[in-house]
């Protein structure tokens, strides 16, 4: 895409989550919100809904849950289909409305204006989001795949082509499996498979090496604000692709590969390192300074698709007090102020400290309390259950 046309389709795409309907996802039955355009409070008990109304807003921008991976677990028990609304406003001060129903069968049906995508995965990255959760404890003691779900995440929001060819290699690399476990492997077609991998390969390790080395010294700054620089953090890319092209690798793997039966080399074993002083996080970080890491994290992802937008995309934070001291919250509390994050949705238990983080914030603000996925809204002479 052109650049001038780059620019202007990033600016009409910028929006405002305005509001909100949500029937059968989880255990919300039917709700409607309005938000504010700032920062958006919702309080409550563990397991009444907080975190519901979150993945409901993820889903409207991803097309999927931020936590699970299967559609099954979306659905509010005993139903079968979910639906989700948004109504956004855009930067040219016209509104769009994103329309979404899933089944159980499986369909997935996405409009936005009343207008069918042609594909799905078009919608993706047109309402840009970034959500912070104790979920995200897994990019540091989990394997690789999880910080490779991550770069993806990142990723196939900036970068229209990434996510068509994520999905084409991995299709490429499931056909190479099958064909390695074959008796009598055709080796000219291995050359074939090779090939292919390697170019679409070869596009994929340049994004991600090049985001990569983009988020390590933004999180290592945003860490040093959040722990009063007690301590650095960085992150390091690892990839095969470093050694050289795919297509070399795998020729070099081929005879181990044929004994293994399987696929040595190439991006699906790319990872992320993440370091403190030196150590690996997961092994020497106390669970407030791997809390305090992964914000600074998410908060880096959050400023790198700002820079690349133009404006900032839509942040939920989940749970983002827990295991933190108030020192530390008082930093992260003062980036979300100074660094013009854009929208936010916060979630805490804590009705009380929340308000009085946010309060001495902005006077721009909504709150909301849920009771088993019933929510109510905050107004002057009480509450609204909406």
């Amino acid at each position: 895409m052109p650049e001038a046309a780059l620019f202007l389709w990033r600016m009409c795409n910028m929006a405002l989550l305005e509001k909100i309907a949500v029937c059968n996802f989880r255990n919300i039955e039917s709700a409607e919100l309005e938000f504010s355009p700032n920062i958006n409070c919702i309080s409550g008990n563990n397991g009444e809904g907080k975190t519901n109304l979150l993945d409901a807003i993820y889903y409207l921008s991803m097309t999927k849950s931020a936590f699970s991976p299967s559609d099954k677990f979306n659905f509010r028990y005993g139903t079968d289909f979910f639906s989700l609304g948004g109504t956004y406003r855009l930067e040219n001060g016209l509104g769009t409305r994103v329309s979404l129903h899933v089944e159980g069968s499986g369909k997935k049906s996405l409009k936005r204006d009343e207008k069918a995508y042609d594909k799905i995965s078009e919608h993706i990255g047109q309402f840009p989001v970034v959500m912070v959760s104790p979920a995200d404890i897994s990019l540091v003691s989990e394997s690789g795949e999880e910080r490779r779900r991550f770069m993806n995440s990142v990723l196939s929001q900036m970068d229209r082509t990434y996510l068509s060819d994520m999905q084409q290699y991995n299709r490429l690399l499931a056909q190479r499996n099958k064909m390695l476990k074959q008796e009598k492997v055709d080796e000219a077609l291995l050359d074939v498979f090779d090939s292919r991998m390697s170019a679409i390969a070869d596009h994929i390790y340049r994004l991600r090496s090049d985001f990569a080395s983009q988020l390590g010294p933004v999180a290592g700054r945003y860490y040093n604000m959040l722990s009063g620089g007690m301590e650095e953090v960085s992150i390091r890319y690892e990839s095969d692709l470093q050694k050289g092209s795919l297509e070399s690798l795998l020729a070099s793997c081929r005879k181990k590969d044929l004994v293994l039966h399987y696929t040595s080399a190439g991006i699906q074993r790319d990872d992320l390192l993440f370091d403190m002083d030196g150590y690996p996080i997961r092994r020497y970080g106390s669970q407030g300074q791997q809390k305090s890491f992964l914000v600074s994290l998410k908060f880096a992802q959050c400023e790198i698709m700002k820079r690349f937008y133009g404006f900032a995309p839509v942040l939920l934070l989940d749970d983002v007090f827990d295991k933190l001291d108030m020192n530390r919250i008082s930093y992260l509390l003062e980036m979300v102020a100074g660094q013009d994050f854009g929208q936010i949705f916060i979630t805490d238990s804590n009705k009380v400290r929340m308000a009085n983080i946010v309060d001495a914030i902005t006077e721009d603000r909504a709150y909301f309390e849920t009771v088993d996925g019933t929510f109510a809204k905050e107004v002057c002479d009480g509450v609204q259950k909406l």
